[in-house]
């Protein structure tokens, strides 16, 4: 892939992230954060099985949201952003493991990654035990990731645009 598409990808995929979280947090305020939290934007960690510039891009999206939030806690900017950059890479290096036509593998990452990263920042924050912590963000994970990550997979492959928009030279 050259540089410029790479560096355009990426960019894009960031900015993406951010207005569509911060969107959702105006219109509905609190979902975008704390321990049940379902941004609609981690749909897009989809992205990273077609573009490893997903994997910048998914992350700086999320350091722009938490940077540009006032209710964000500090640590987040380092956790939130280092689960992001987990889930993507991971994502990139499980995207050819696939259940079906789906790398459900792959589509686990995000749940992985935030429920132990941000689950734990969770706790030192706000306490009431990691393991719960840990659950209710795999769950919102997962219900974004499998359900509207899912969808946007498909409406990608079935429009081939995996083939011509994330195209690898």
């Amino acid at each position: 892939m050259n540089k410029t598409r790479y560096l355009t990808q990426a960019a894009i995929i960031a900015a993406l992230y951010s207005v569509l979280t911060h969107m959702q947090n105006l219109l509905l305020p609190g979902t975008t954060s704390w321990a049940i939290q379902m941004r609609i934007s981690e749909a897009m960690t989809v992205l990273a099985f077609f573009t490893p510039a997903a994997i910048p891009g998914l992350s700086l999206g999320c350091l722009v949201f938490n940077l540009t939030y006032s209710a964000t806690l500090p640590l987040d900017f380092v956790v939130g952003t280092l689960a992001t950059f987990l889930a993507a890479w991971g994502m990139w290096k499980t995207r050819a493991v696939k259940v079906g036509k789906l790398p459900v593998l792959g589509m686990l990452m995000p749940a992985v990654s935030n429920a132990l990263l941000v689950g734990w920042e969770l706790t030192k924050y706000i306490g009431g035990g990691f393991v719960i912590n840990a659950v209710y963000v795999a769950l919102g994970e997962l219900a974004v990731v499998l359900v509207l990550g899912t969808a946007l997979y498909l409406a990608i492959t079935g429009r081939n645009l995996d083939k011509t928009v994330f195209a690898q030279e």
